[in-house]
């Protein structure tokens, strides 16, 4: 998908860390994990900026992620929770 220059499309994540090749395919930018893996490796995508090459990268909430013209920043869903239980009052 090819957004606009400069468009930063929000992607919600429901826990951290996800691996890099993972969302690049879940979010359509690639057809399948092994295209992602390959692009990856090839250097193809940008982490924050920086070119990176690590397949299985750790992917947490504020990383921005460019790859074929689309870039996306990963946010952590609000509706996860840290752990800590809440019961009802």
């Amino acid at each position: 998908m090819i957004t606009p220059e400069n468009q930063v499309r929000t992607v919600e994540i429901t826990r951290e860390p996800v691996e890099l090749y993972k969302i690049l395919k879940f979010e359509g930018m690639v057809s399948s994990g092994g295209e992602g893996k390959a692009v990856v490796a090839a250097a193809r995508v940008l982490v924050n900026g920086k070119i990176e090459t690590q397949k299985r990268k750790k992917i947490l909430a504020g990383d921005t992620i460019e790859f074929n013209g689309d870039k996306i920043c990963i946010k952590l869903s609000s509706a996860v929770t840290t752990g800590v239980v809440k019961t009802p009052e």
